[in-house]
């Protein structure tokens, strides 16, 4: 073989195994490349390859081809189709390319085109993480490219929320240069955005949003960079209304001051499209009177005027208005509920035993003598008769003869006479019938006659003649407390909510002045916090002030105290951040009671806020073992202290003991070292036997004197220690209360919020000590108030044979609540078993009986809700469950001072809706009645009802109900059909065939 084919024969063998060792090594990449390849269509290529061309043009020198490639760049993008899952291709494709656009960005001069390509690299920046640069924010205000909106919804999105992070940034970084703060931000920023330019670009980006069904990313825009009120002028006729309903729903989950922010850009955005009735709404929200003075002003039309006054009327404001008076101050209130009760066959009045329906009960143990006494079976048999026929100025009692009123004894004369006063609510016929029991000797019954003529004017003013304040005031300073105490509370539940001025000029004094006893101050202060309730009337604060800081601490070591921090809290409720100067007197008082007047003066404040921080910081004061300590850490400082003091004074007394012995030691010495120097006889020997004598006694007697003094010293300080002491446990005993009932209170307002709350409810109830578990029930029953779930009062239920009869009683009552005015079926069957098993316990049945009579509350047409459809909070409601709820803080407290009980009936409302036509007349017409629907931010026009059943009006509304018109044949001037609605026949309603 040649050595020339030989040498042939190596190459050909090394080339093979390079070629194998290639194949080999590349098998893997010629797979990536096969797998890249079969995911990339044949169209997809294409585009990769032109959008890189085009971008390597970009980088080339020849500025002519700059232009032309980023027209073609922008038509790429633009044209781009995708599902709503996937990334655009282009962007896709031109993702790895952009830190080399960026360079591009960075090398050229002119101005037009790096303005045009900074406009593509903001939208290229969604992509790309940037690591809190906020590119997107930074080349768009680096383009002056018009026509943002060009690029599409979701490059506005992500602009939007850039914007709020930066906006955020800049805020920081200002507060850290204000404090010369030497922290730096975790991201350094490398370009500085001004605020004046983030608004700017913040409000050419709205408009896009509210014209692509966007309201919520506007409103959420605005909010972030904190300009919410540039908002009205870009809304029309066709957006305004999805804007203020989410604008509305968002106002519980936002800190102070923005909700109030909310209320008031809803409020003028209502306004400037001449929808009165839903901007009222937001101004009695806001509860301000120049607010709803200018409601009134935005029109001049009579017949708006009256639906908005009959708005008015429901939430008894004390707003006056020329010849709208007699509407406002309710004085059609009973002519309209009486046709209510004619409409539905419920004139003919029901007694007791209709509720309890005893016959159905096995046992018939509850008439025994071992049961209830009958004096209190009686007066229990007062207050349903009461309740169930309130309003319908019609009982059975009236039919016999005034002899009912002698079944019950002492005080419970008064409340028997008082309940005339409830069946005659709304209806001044009631002072004639009452007038007759102020001429009798029993002061217990005149009592409940003054108290009666409060009740039946209750919410009810004419505006020129108050017959309430007449009758009443020269009974406010009789001598006798109780025809005094009756006279004050009874002008207290008839103006509720009026700031009536002749009233306060009568009882400010009675406040005010602490030489009282301390009861008629509290009921006057009390009265006044419910007539200005929510005002935060200085006057008013001031003499409850002088009423903590100037009685002793005896005076105020009494369940009546309670009644006076509530009344602060009632002057305070709904006024936030106002009532920090309050809150900061207070901090002034050294008292155990004061972190309990506290808690309960803010959470007034704060109610219905949602507020999640303040809820966190009641169960923080719930737990047992932050206040475990706190209480020993403070016991051990006194305990120290005291015991200092004691061995001080203890150690004077036994020096002076140690003088005398020591001088007495020293005569005895004097004597004994010099016999010589006296003669010895008899009688010397007598008187020195008779002064040793004498002096022996004296120190017996010094002894003694100091013991007494030690011992009296220990029983003092003892005394003061026990006071001192039980004061503590005392004000932690009510702070615990004021805290459970102050989450109720501040979750009310929010959904999630209530149910969240009762879940917490539920631990407490497991884990708390009987402080806190007999106030659970009873805050169970506020945030489902005349709301009964089958969850909750079947729990109340199992809690109603709680081995602490207390936490029984208040889970009977809130069952009450929870069923107010509902004829609950299984409510009112549980309440009867309830009152067989209780037969033989006088308190527990009174309850029950209490409650049965809440259930069938105005015989099912009447509510305690706090909110109506419109979730406008009614404080006059608040204020008169809150007086009974910590009242049953001590339900013994309660049951002897039952007349408190009617502080209920100034918040009692008909759950009606009576359509009237434009003259005032009544009219029945369709309407739909179903479960309300929150219809917040979704699309299209979505029924607001759900389950509906058609009805002819009036007809009842329970909680969480809401009704529409059924046809289109008359308009409505209300919003919400709710209550008294004006209506107006539709000129272009055709009837359907």
């Amino acid at each position: 073989m040649s050595e020339n084919s030989k040498s042939d024969k190596k190459e050909e063998l090394k080339d093979n195994i390079k070629s194998s060792i290639t194949d080999q090594t590349g098998k893997k990449k010629t797979k990536k490349e096969k797998e890249a390849e079969e995911e990339l269509s044949e169209e997809d290529l294409k585009l990769k390859t032109d959008l890189e061309l085009l971008v390597e043009r970009l980088k080339d020198e020849d500025q002519s081809l700059y232009m032309p490639s980023l027209v073609q760049l922008k038509k790429f993008i633009k044209n781009s189709t995708s599902s709503m899952t996937a990334v655009p291709k282009p962007l896709k494709f031109l993702r790895p390319l952009y830190p080399s656009l960026c360079k591009v960005h960075e090398k050229w001069t002119d101005n037009e085109l790096k303005s045009s390509i900074a406009d593509v690299l903001s939208v290229l920046a969604m992509t790309y993480s940037d690591n809190g640069k906020h590119d997107s924010v930074r080349f768009r205000m680096l383009s002056n490219v018009p026509n943002m909106e060009d690029w599409g919804h979701e490059y506005l999105r992500h602009l939007a929320l850039e914007l709020g992070e930066v906006y955020n940034d800049q805020v920081e970084k200002e507060a850290n240069e204000l404090t010369n703060s030497s922290e730096q931000p975790s991201v350094p920023t490398t370009f500085d955005f001004p605020k004046e330019t983030i608004l700017q670009l913040s409000l050419e980006i709205v408009p896009y949003f509210l014209k692509h069904n966007g309201e919520a990313d506007a409103v959420d825009l605005l909010l972030e960079i904190e300009a919410i009120d540039k908002l009205p002028q870009f809304v029309d006729e066709n957006t305004f209304q999805r804007v203020c309903q989410y604008m509305i729903a968002c106002v519980p989950l936002l800190p102070p001051p923005e909700d109030v922010a909310f209320l008031q850009t809803a409020y003028s955005i209502y306004l400037s499209e001449s929808k009165l009735t839903e901007a009222l709404t937001l101004a009695i929200r806001l509860g301000d009177e120049s607010l709803i003075r200018s409601v009134f002003d935005a029109t001049s039309d009579a017949v708006i005027h009256k639906q908005l006054a009959y708005m008015l009327s429901a939430q008894k404001s004390a707003f006056e208005f020329e010849g709208l008076q007699e509407i406002i101050g309710n004085t059609n209130l009973s002519e309209h509920f009486l046709y209510l009760a004619k409409e539905l066959n419920l004139t003919v009045p029901k007694v007791p035993e209709d509720i309890y329906k005893s016959h159905l009960d096995n046992s018939k143990s509850v008439f025994t003598a071992t049961g209830m006494d009958s004096a209190q079976q009686n007066l229990a048999g007062s207050f349903v008769n009461g309740l169930v026929n309130l309003g319908y100025s019609n009982h059975k009692m009236m039919t016999e003869s005034d002899t009912w009123v002698y079944k019950t004894k002492g005080d419970g004369m008064t409340s028997s006479v008082a309940n005339i006063g409830s069946v005659f609510q709304w209806n001044l016929d009631g002072l004639q019938q009452l007038d007759k029991f102020l001429y009798v000797e029993e002061p217990e019954i005149k009592a409940g006659a003054l108290l009666g003529i409060g009740i039946s004017a209750a919410g009810v003013h004419d505006g020129e003649v108050e017959p309430a304040l007449l009758l009443l005031q020269e009974y406010v300073t009789n001598s006798d407390t109780k025809i005094s105490s009756a006279a004050i509370l009874g002008l207290g539940i008839a103006f509720a909510g009026s700031q009536n001025q002749e009233v306060l000029s009568l009882l400010l004094p009675i406040a005010a002045d602490t030489t009282l006893p301390i009861e008629t101050s509290v009921i006057a202060s009390l009265a006044l916090s419910h007539i200005f309730v929510g005002t935060c009337n200085g006057d008013i604060t001031a003499s409850i002030m002088d009423n903590f800081l100037e009685r002793t601490a005896l005076e105020l070591k009494t369940e009546w105290t309670r009644f006076l921090t509530l009344s602060l809290g009632i002057l305070y409720m709904g006024q936030g951040e106002q009532v920090d100067d309050v809150l900061e007197t207070l901090n002034a008082i050294e008292h155990p009671m004061v972190s309990a007047i506290e808690v309960l003066v803010s959470t007034c404040a704060y109610t219905g806020t949602g507020d999640v921080l303040l809820i966190q910081d009641l169960l923080h004061r719930l737990t047992p073992k932050a206040v475990k300590k706190d209480e020993d850490d403070e016991d051990d400082e006194d305990d120290d202290e005291e015991g200092n003091d004691e061995l001080d004074e203890t150690a004077a007394i036994r020096e002076l003991l140690g003088k005398h012995e020591a001088e007495m030691k020293q005569n005895e010495e004097t004597q004994n070292d010099n016999p010589d120097s006296m003669d010895i006889d008899d009688e010397s020997v007598e008187n020195a036997q008779q002064s040793k004598k004498e002096s022996e006694e004296g120190k017996k007697e010094t002894e003694i004197k100091a013991e007494d003094a030690i011992n009296s010293k220990e029983e003092n300080d003892e005394k003061d220690f026990i006071n001192d002491k039980e004061e503590k446990e005392e004000a932690a005993v009510d702070e615990l209360a004021y805290s459970v009932l102050g989450i109720a209170m501040v979750a009310l307002g929010e959904g999630i919020g209530k149910e969240m709350s009762l879940r917490h409810f539920g631990h407490l109830m497991h884990y708390g000590n009987e402080h806190i578990r007999r106030m659970v029930p009873l805050a169970m029953g506020l945030v489902s108030i005349a709301d009964p779930q089958m969850k909750v009062f079947d729990t109340l239920s199992r809690f109603s044979h709680d081995p602490d009869l207390q936490v029984s009683m208040n889970s009977i009552y809130a069952m009450g609540l929870c069923g107010a005015g509902t004829n609950n079926a299984r409510l009112a069957q549980l309440l009867r078993q309830l009152a067989s098993y209780y037969s033989r316990e006088q308190d527990a049945l009174f309850i029950t009986r209490l409650a049965q009579g809440l259930v069938h509350l105005g015989k099912g047409t009447m509510t305690l809700d706090v909110y109506n459809d419109a979730h406008v909070l009614n404080k006059v409601t608040l204020a008169s469950l809150l007086t009974v709820l910590v009242g049953l803080i001590s339900p013994n407290f309660m049951l002897k001072h039952h007349e408190l009980f009617f502080m209920l009936n100034s918040g009692v409302r008909p759950k009606y809706i009576i359509t009237l036509n434009e003259e005032g007349e009544p009219i029945k017409v369709n309407v739909r009645v179903g479960q309300a629907v929150d219809t917040v931010g979704q699309a299209g026009k979505p029924k607001t009802i759900t389950g509906w059943i058609t009805q002819s009006t009036p007809v009842l509304l329970n909680h969480g109900e809401r009704a529409e018109l059924e046809t289109d044949e008359y308009i409505s001037y209300a919003s919400n059909i709710e209550g008294i609605v004006i209506l107006k026949k539709n000129p272009d309603y055709n009837e359907e065939e």
